[in-house]
């Protein structure tokens, strides 16, 4: 008899299941948390871009530089801090990834060299590699299967929401405190994130404040008996190199939004820093609508009975398929066209990117997610270097010409999901045992 079952009489046991408690989304929303402060971090540099480069006198290609120091560390950072997370657990290895993250992104506003900022942005890609590792990781232990997927899409919004909150307070800062006071105000966030995860997390079977019906419910998935996993044996894994996939061919799509939109509104449309802020909250919001809605769909098809993985591919081909219009970005005269193209490009990446997370937790042995995540984010951001390096290079080469950036974005979804398909197996391993 299960602990929920034991807590009631025959016949309230489905009232019990329908109250199990929701301490679960509690811990999703420290992730969500950690998650938009990630973003706010990262984003400050892509916003204040235009400035920058003005007051500093960088090229396209210095800019691109800086973007790429970012990009391999932050890979180096998400198969190290992968491997970390496994071997010392997130309530302790996300903290220490939070204050160094936070750390390094208070230190750009001391610098005034391009070398500079490569440092500090490399320290700050380090540490930053750890926060989605740990958090897929702590979704595994804290949620059942059939909502991985959404709580994957609610934390990940943050990556959102944190998009959306730093154009809107960050032209205020820079007003009143200038752009180096900048990074240090927005990168001290970290810190009082820190406190708060220590007061509030702990693993499910050491909280007191989760009941044993939510703690019955957070462990109803059939028990499978896990092993030690040899990181290299990771890569026998279909669920490995299916994620590899999405995430070589997603990731440096969704950076170049992040870090050379503001600049392609500011050169398009003469958009400053305080005029950025409305087209990039839209696109951001309406990316973390993606975002969710992305996890929703899965997460409701397997509740209809779908099996997990045919509900994770299905969600995946309906946002490849709304990524492809994002080709028309540089062809349409019109700003808020091509903020709406964009929008919906955005929307549809963390659609994608909520079930891409989670099928790594249906596929690869529990004590192994983090390692998995590591491996994709390290390929994920070795790619991104060197789009990165490209794109800056591309814009010198062309006076600053995005065409072709935004039509080889439309082609990478749709082709990541048909490599996946080839690559994944038909069964997860939650359901099946095995794979």
């Amino acid at each position: 008899m299960s602990r929920i079952e034991s807590l009631a009489p025959s016949g309230l046991t489905a009232k019990v299941v329908e109250k199990v408690g929701h301490y679960r989304w509690t811990i999703c929303a420290l992730l969500f948390f950690s998650t938009t402060i990630n973003y706010m971090d990262r984003q400050v540099l892509g916003l204040l871009k235009p400035l920058l480069m003005k007051d500093l006198v960088w090229t396209e290609t210095d800019f691109g530089d800086i973007v790429a120091a970012f990009s391999l560390m932050y890979a180096l950072g998400y198969v190290g801090m992968g491997r970390f997370m496994d071997k010392v657990g997130v309530k302790i290895g996300l903290p220490i990834a939070v204050v160094g993250w936070s750390i390094f992104a208070c230190l750009q506003g001391l610098m005034s060299t391009v070398l500079g900022f490569k440092v500090a942005r490399g320290g700050l890609g380090l540490m930053e590699g750890g926060n989605f590792p740990a958090s897929i990781s702590t979704i595994r232990e804290w949620f059942p299967a059939k909502e991985r997927a959404l709580a994957t899409g609610l934390f990940n919004a943050g990556s959102n929401i944190g998009a959306v909150v730093t154009p809107i307070i960050l032209p205020l800062i820079v007003a009143l405190v200038g752009w180096q006071l900048a990074f240090i105000v927005v990168g001290a966030l970290g810190f009082i994130w820190v406190v708060a995860w220590g007061i509030l997390y702990e693993h499910p079977e050491q909280q007191k404040l989760l009941s044993a019906a939510e703690l019955a419910y957070v462990r109803s998935d059939p028990i499978i008996a896990e092993t030690k996993v040899p990181w290299l044996s990771l890569l026998t894994y279909r669920g490995t190199w299916a994620y590899l996939v999405g995430m070589l061919m997603s990731s440096p799509v969704w950076w170049f939004y992040l870090n050379w939109v503001p600049g392609y509104l500011n050169k398009q449309y003469g958009v400053n820093l305080m005029a950025a802020m409305a087209p990039l909250v839209t696109i951001y919001f309406l990316a973390d609508v993606g975002s969710i809605g992305g996890g929703w769909i899965s997460s409701h098809l397997i509740k209809g009975g779908m099996r997990t993985l045919r509900a994770r591919r299905i969600a995946m081909f309906c946002m490849a398929g709304c990524v492809v219009p994002v080709a028309l970005v540089s062809q349409v005269s019109n700003m808020w066209a091509a903020v709406l193209l964009i929008s919906l490009a955005a929307a549809a990446h963390q659609g994608f990117a909520a079930n891409l997370y989670t099928i790594v937790s249906d596929t690869i042995p529990a004590n192994a997610v983090s390692s998995v995540v590591g491996i994709g984010g390290f390929a994920a951001g070795i790619a991104g270097m060197f789009v990165a390096l490209a794109v800056g290079r591309i814009l010198d080469a062309t006076g600053g010409n995005y065409m072709v950036l935004f039509v080889g974005a439309s082609v990478m979804y749709p082709t990541a999901v048909f490599i996946m398909h080839l690559i994944l197996p038909k069964y997860a391993r939650t359901e099946a045992g095995t794979e």
